[in-house]
């Protein structure tokens, strides 16, 4: 039985971030989110990357054909099968021409402890959201401002 078949399991989320005219630099990306994975804070679910040229045609890259010695490289394989290559190029759809981006889900791997303490004390989550980052940015500054 899998973790996600008995319930053992943080939430997952998704992102993609957008370079504008340019590449990522996989050499600062890379070390990170192998970090983040290597102290089980996530597991690295789907990443991919995509760009979308000046004219607007679409190119997924290819993890599994680039040099695993290369920083991206050492994501290949990192697929689960969740994100396709349908979603990957549909999600190239919100790119500004001349940009690339890179698409990454992970499961939040730190919340599982707490959720096993809060079940077992027979609590249940009964609500779930999120903050958008610029009102989080507006309520902090705010909050400032008063002090």
């Amino acid at each position: 039985m899998t973790e996600a078949q008995n319930g053992a399991m943080g939430p997952v989320d998704w992102v993609m971030i957008e370079w504008r005219g340019q590449q990522p630099d996989g050499a600062a990306i890379a070390p990170y989110i192998i970090s983040l994975v290597d102290h089980g804070i996530v597991r690295l679910v789907d990443i991919a990357f995509v760009a979308k040229d000046e004219h607007g045609d679409v190119t997924a890259l290819d993890l599994d054909t680039i040099d695993r010695q290369s920083p991206l490289g050492q994501f290949a394989g990192a697929s689960s099968g969740l994100l396709t290559h349908e979603d990957v190029v549909d999600a190239a759809s919100a790119l500004e021409a001349g940009s690339s981006a890179a698409v990454i889900v992970w499961e939040n791997r730190w919340v599982l402890p707490l959720a096993n303490k809060l079940r077992a004390s027979g609590g249940e989550l009964v609500a779930r959201g999120r903050i958008d980052f610029d009102d989080l940015v507006a309520a902090l500054d705010a909050a400032e401002a008063v002090h």
